[in-house]
């Protein structure tokens, strides 16, 4: 080797050191510390806190603000109910038990799940406040020597009780936050890496790097958990998703942390340029005002309350909420009170966020492989970020902490991970106003006032808010909000005239050199139903057109509704169809209204997108629970998750769709309904540099649950009760 040649491999090691050094700092890996209590926030692990770091963004709170962010007493907490999610003791209880299992001992190992194994449902369901607590167990996945273990510790015995080595996973366990934090910098140990990034004219120091999972796509990608690393720049914004380094792509193993193979494939396109991309209000050179400043305000204070940390009480609503590292949130044992005979009443015994997958629409190389999981990948609750007060949620919101397992099972907290709160847009309950011809001066109206529970996760560039909203007449609402920045493709053209009209470019041009590629959407949520009890069937109600007969009347047709029970699962697969309408009714069969009617909740569709890709595709083959709207499943502990419980890198060979291939009984069984909000996104101007929130949701209607209206007793609004602000006068 010639002595320029030397110099200049001896500056690429030395500057990929420098950068390594640089990049852990920007990721703020936990700082080491000898007290087993000690826990560390959010900032320490996530992936979007790293961007933050990156940029050294830390937040700085008003003082008003910062009443919602006051640390609670996690260590000295205590599970009230059974469902409650383990306690910060308890995951240490947990780890101390694991590591002095048989082989955990003696060798290294990580925790990929460690959270509360739920108690036998009949078992919940029977108990009752006050009632000794059921035992706890914690429930684990951990990788150990490369392979899938699951297990269950009792913690009052402090015994592992169950251990399962998994022979031939369909899969791998979700990422855990050190496995994504780690990947963004690992291939800056890789001389090559260096040198191609310094080759395109890149700083090192600028450059950010993101995870993105494999997905599968052939027998090459068995055996070996892989990610694959893309990279951007940084300099000159916040906004790095906007300055890709497009085709270079790194396949990385993740648990050598060595680099597998580069493709580097897009030396000719340029990265875009900075400006007009940084979306933070400090940056912006031109700021509007279009409103002045609204708040709900509550004089009395909100009408709910949170009762041993998790019980949530709302005007007729009662249900347990809880953080879940995987769902995000966890809605238990919703009940709401029967407004005649004030009796409590069951609707569903657990409500979550299953799945998501986003499968983009470019099948070049290195776009292909983009068709996230995010919740089995990821961690949808991993990615929940810290709520902001007064914008995320309003004044007089509760907030909840999530406290979850790292890799290493040390606990830490998700603070102000999810709020509740209480809204009101000036929307009606009811109302009636009688015309003048009939001469009665009639005029009822009822305002309509809701409790949300809110989350947002930031899955690096997406930011998805998720609301489950309660209203007094009975009706749940699950609302999807998308919001956050672009995956963009960088790309040679700065005008659609450039664009010869035969090439597809896989979407559409948003600013000079910036493509925002097509993409879909699609969150699988799963709802155990029992409605007046667990014993429930699935009713599809058809609507047809029904011709009358000659002389019959003056009408030609009209429209006739047959119901028809589902017997088994591939009865109650549904695709919807515009014309060929139907309502979907979950009905207890036993129980009746007073005129006969069984008692239910029916499902109103909503976000109906649906995948058009192949069902041989490999994204749609380990997505194929979005290729129904509908499904009703018998009630299986170990089905909750859509995807199956290992989806990193599954081949879709353990599904929602798999496990209704069974056709089992669903007639009056315990059932559970599966919905899915499906999203076409074909990204516009609009969108760039950071998206418009746009949103979507479905219901759950109460159908002859209740003997009449339930909200019929409710007063309207008086003057005298509310508060009287006044404005500010003007200068």
């Amino acid at each position: 080797m010639d002595s320029k040649g030397f110099i200049r491999l001896l500056f690429l090691l030395v500057s990929g050191l420098l950068v390594l050094l640089i990049t852990r700092s920007w990721v703020q890996l936990p700082p080491s510390t000898s007290d087993e209590e000690e826990l560390f926030d959010c900032a320490y692990y996530s992936p979007k806190c790293i961007s933050r770091n990156r940029l050294n963004l830390k937040s700085d709170l008003t003082k008003d603000q910062g009443r919602w962010n006051q640390k609670r007493n996690h260590k000295d907490q205590l599970p009230l109910h059974p469902l409650d999610p383990l306690t910060i003791q308890e995951i240490n209880k947990a780890r101390t038990i694991l590591s002095s299992h048989p082989s955990f001992s003696s060798s290294p190992f990580t925790i990929h799940t460690l959270v509360l194994e739920e108690p036998e449902k009949h078992l919940v369901l029977k108990w009752k406040k006050g009632d000794p607590l059921l035992p706890r167990k914690a429930s684990v996945v951990a990788l150990l020597k490369g392979q899938p273990h699951l297990l269950t510790i009792d913690l009052g015995s402090s015994k592992v009780i169950h251990s399962e080595a998994v022979a031939s996973p369909a899969g791998y366990p979700m990422m855990t936050i050190e496995d994504m934090t780690s990947a963004t910098w690992a291939p800056l140990s890789d001389a090559n890496f260096n040198r191609t990034i310094l080759d395109r004219g890149i700083d090192l120091a600028d450059l950010a790097c993101l995870p993105i999972s494999t997905g599968w796509f052939g027998k090459k990608e068995e055996k070996k958990r892989l990610i694959k690393v893309q990279c951007y720049s940084m300099q000159g914004t916040a906004n790095f998703y906007m300055r890709p380094i497009e085709g270079l792509t790194v396949l990385l193993d993740m648990d050598t942390k060595e680099v597998v193979e580069i493709s580097d494939n897009g030396r000719q396109i340029p990265i875009p340029k900075a400006a007009n991309t940084d979306y933070r209000y400090a940056a912006q050179n031109k700021r509007v005002k279009l409103l002045n400043p609204i708040s709900l305000e509550q004089p009395k204070g909100p009408s709910f309350t949170v009762e041993d940390e998790h019980i949530v009480k709302w005007a007729n609503w009662e249900f347990h909420l809880k953080p879940d590292p995987r769902a995000g949130v966890i809605i238990s044992r919703a009940m709401v009170r029967d407004s005649e005979t004030g009796e409590m009443r069951n609707v569903m015994y657990k409500g979550l966020t299953s799945e998501l997958f986003v499968p983009y629409m470019d099948p070049t190389d290195a776009w292909y492989f983009k068709t996230y999981m995010d919740a089995g990948e990821y961690g949808f609750g991993l990615q929940a970020m810290p709520l902001d007060p007064l914008n995320d949620c309003p004044r007089n919101a509760y907030y909840m902490d999530g406290v979850f397992a790292a890799a290493d099972g040390k606990p830490f907290v998700r603070s102000n991970m999810v709020c509740v709160f209480e809204s009101y847009a000036g929307d009606i309950g009811w109302r009636h106003s009688e015309s003048p011809i009939t001469g009665m001066p009639i005029r009822e109206v009822r305002p309509k006032v809701t409790l949300v529970v809110r989350m947002a996760a930031s899955v690096a560039n997406y930011d998805y808010i998720v609301d489950w909203e309660f209203q007094t007449d009975g009706l749940i609402r699950i609302k999807v909000g998308l919001s956050g920045i672009l995956m963009v493709k960088g790309t040679t053209y700065n005008n659609m005239n450039q664009v010869p009209e035969q090439e597809d470019i896989y979407g559409t041009l948003l600013s000079e050199n910036v493509i925002g590629v097509i993409h879909d959407h699609y969150i699988t949520f799963y709802l155990d139903m029992d409605v007046d009890g667990s014993d429930n069937s699935f009713v599809k109600v058809n609507l047809a057109r029904k011709q009358t007969s000659a002389g019959e009347s003056p009408r030609k047709s009209y429209l006739k509704a047959t119901k028809t029970v589902a017997k088994t699962e591939k009865d109650a697969q549904i695709k919807l169809k515009l014309y060929d309408p139907s309502e979907f009714h979950v009905i207890n069969p036993i129980k009746k209204t007073r005129v006969g009617n069984p008692v239910g909740y029916k499902v109103v569709p909503g976000g109906t997108a649906a995948s058009l890709l192949d069902h041989q595709d490999p994204p749609q083959m380990r997505g194929a629970f979005t290729n129904n709207q509908i499904w009703i499943t018998p009630y299986n502990r170990s089905e909750q998750w859509a995807g199956g419980l290992f989806v990193y890198q599954s081949q879709g060979e353990d599904t929602l769709a798999v496990w209704s291939e069974r056709d089992r009984p669903i007639e009056n069984k315990d059932i559970v309904l599966w919905y899915t909000l499906g999203f076409h996104h074909i990204p516009c101007q609009e969108d760039f540099p950071i998206m418009p929130t746009v949103s979507s949701h479905f219901d759950l209607k109460p159908v002859n649950f209740f003997e009449s209206n339930p909200i019929l007793h409710m007063p309207p609004n008086i003057e005298k009760d509310l508060p009287v602000c006044k404005a500010v006068a003007s200068s």
